[in-house]
């Protein structure tokens, strides 16, 4: 039986073993950094782990070139993923709920969707065009779809604790670089291939890092809402639930290394939310501020690495990462493109040097 072993444990990481070990093969995940519930986890010395901190959940994004188009089409595996697991394991952290979408200065492909083509090219259950008095001041184009969002912490603990319980093995380490683990003498016996679903590149240039500050509240929402700014900034509220709050953003920041939330930046982006969707607030008009978040998204200039590399005699890598802040979004169809991968890869005698791209 050959021997996976998955470098990572965010949802990338995750994704990919759980979905390679279905494919009977032995696996196991050795991470720096593992799922815990958010009243423990430390958001100063777990802010690389980028997993606990993403918005989590899927959002609308029509596709105009190939590369969005594979994108989408991992969105929609992941969407039937999630709602197969969550009618599976209602304890999963998955939230089936209404999508909103708000844009200040909508593109030509958002212009140009219709309920039509949402619904039978696209594949968005529940689209709607928002009416112009559904709209909130300065906002030029809206819709709603359904779609869902997950809390992160019980939802990359689940997956985490089914990976064990279906046989995995689970190894924290630090790692300097993937090919030091093919000397690793591990319990599963030695390696055949290494899945770097790390995030972080380990020495890819094209590969940097954007802070986002988010502010977590206790007030529920309905609805994850965004609002995409003619500036170029966002407004947005991701529901947890699971008695997780509500997670309300953001900003964008490339290569900008600040662990500290700014209060400043807080009170930007609580007045902007309450102003886009007021129902939020309660019955005094006012949030009730549970903790403020940074996190860093590892982001690749180019997107998404999903790829075989030949590293030396009999050491292969396939690498899994790059997705910025659509890691949960296209979970699942990166974990279906790493099997392929390594379906390939395992079904070759002669692999090929150098790369293959899926």
């Amino acid at each position: 039986m050959p021997h996976i072993v998955v470098l990572g444990a965010g949802v990338i990481g995750l994704s990919s073993a759980l979905r390679i070990q279905a494919e009977g093969h032995a696996v196991s995940i050795v991470a720096r950094d593992f799922p815990s519930g958010s009243e423990t986890i430390d958001a100063q010395s777990q802010i690389n782990y980028t997993s606990p901190w993403g918005g989590a959940h899927n959002r609308l994004v029509p596709p105009t070139n190939p590369a969005e188009e594979l994108e989408h089409a991992m969105s929609l595996r992941t969407f039937d993923h999630m709602r197969a697991v969550q009618a599976r394991h209602p304890e999963a952290g998955i939230t089936f709920m209404k999508g909103i979408e708000y844009l200040e200065a909508p593109n030509e492909a958002y212009r140009a969707l219709t309920e039509e083509r949402a619904h039978t090219q696209l594949g968005m259950k529940g689209f709607r065009l928002l009416e112009k008095g559904e709209l909130p001041e300065g906002v030029e184009w809206g819709c709603e779809y359904d779609t869902w969002c997950v809390n992160p912490m019980v939802y990359c603990s689940f997956l985490l604790r089914r990976f064990a319980i279906l046989g995995g093995k689970v190894l924290r380490r630090e790692v300097r670089d993937p090919r030091e683990i093919f000397s690793w003498n591990l319990e599963a016996g030695p390696i055949d291939v290494l899945v770097n679903g790390s995030g972080i590149g380990f020495g890819d240039k094209n590969v940097f890092i954007t802070r986002g500050q988010t502010c977590l509240v206790a007030n529920p929402c309905p609805a994850t809402v965004t609002r995409q700014n003619a500036d170029g900034s966002w407004t947005f509220c991701v529901p947890r639930n699971f008695d997780g709050g509500t997670i309300i953003g953001g900003t964008k920041e490339p290569n900008n290394w600040d662990p500290n939330p700014s209060l400043e930046v807080r009170d930007v982006l609580l007045q902007n939310f309450a102003a886009t969707y007021p129902q939020i607030l309660d019955g005094e008009g006012k949030f009730t501020v549970i903790k403020d978040i940074v996190g860093r998204r590892p982001t690749r200039k180019g997107g998404i690495r999903l790829e075989k590399e030949e590293v030396g005699e009999a050491q292969t890598i396939i690498h899994a990462y790059g997705l910025g802040g659509r890691g949960y979004e296209l979970s699942w169809g990166v974990a279906d493109g790493v099997a392929r991968l390594l379906a390939e890869h395992l079904s070759s005698s002669t692999p090929n040097k150098g790369e293959a791209k899926l």
